[in-house]
């Protein structure tokens, strides 16, 4: 309850002393590249269910259609905006939204999409028992994961194998010593690292 009263409290003052700033994305996205502010995309949260994951828009119009993953820094897909939105990790500001909305939290495992969640065991799905996050310990290891995949020569499989697996570990260990003060640190630490990339 203290946790979710902290997602509405956050969430809300976040997205109303951000609004300058969303409303400068929105003007850079619209005039770097065709098509929406606004990515969304059908990911798997809290008891197995989907919802809809806001984005600033970082790529092409259709680039999920090429492929979920995004391979390397310079992916010819990410415009020249999403660039630096992505570098920075503007375009996840939006999910804010989704934590208002009680479809997320500020902490948890990251959403992902049904094609990675229907490879999960019936261990791993226990991740499932909590609302995913906008950022956890997982995403702050595989910060550079785009670079990672772009340097492999199966960016799909070194993913499903490899990173996939490690994420689930990382966010099964967290649930089990989950608190307050424990989102609290993530958070920081999750700030510290977008500053020092």
């Amino acid at each position: 309850m203290l946790k979710r009263f902290l997602d509405i409290t956050v969430s809300g003052l976040g997205l109303l002393c951000l609004s300058p700033l969303f409303v400068v994305l929105a003007i850079w996205i619209k005039y770097d590249s065709l098509g929406p502010v606004f990515y969304r995309q059908t990911r798997v949260g809290r008891r197995n269910r989907d919802f809809q994951v806001y984005k600033f828009r970082s790529m092409q119009v259709g680039a999920d259609n090429k492929g979920l993953i995004t391979i390397g820094g310079h992916d010819a897909r990410i415009t020249h905006s999403g660039y630096y939105i992505r570098k920075y990790k503007l375009d996840e500001l939006p999910q804010l939204i989704n934590v208002f909305l009680g479809d997320m939290s500020l902490v948890g495992p990251r959403p992902e999409v049904r094609k990675y969640v229907d490879l999960y065991t019936p261990e791993q799905m226990h991740v499932l028992d909590v609302r995913p996050g906008i950022t956890d310990l997982a995403s702050i290891k595989y910060r550079n994961e785009n670079e990672l995949l772009g340097a492999v020569d199966d960016p799909e499989q070194y993913y499903q194998n490899v990173i996939l697996p490690d994420k689930l570990r990382i966010n099964q260990e967290y649930i089990k010593k989950s608190s307050l003060l424990f989102d609290i640190k993530i958070i920081f630490k999750t700030v510290v690292t977008i500053f020092k990339s």
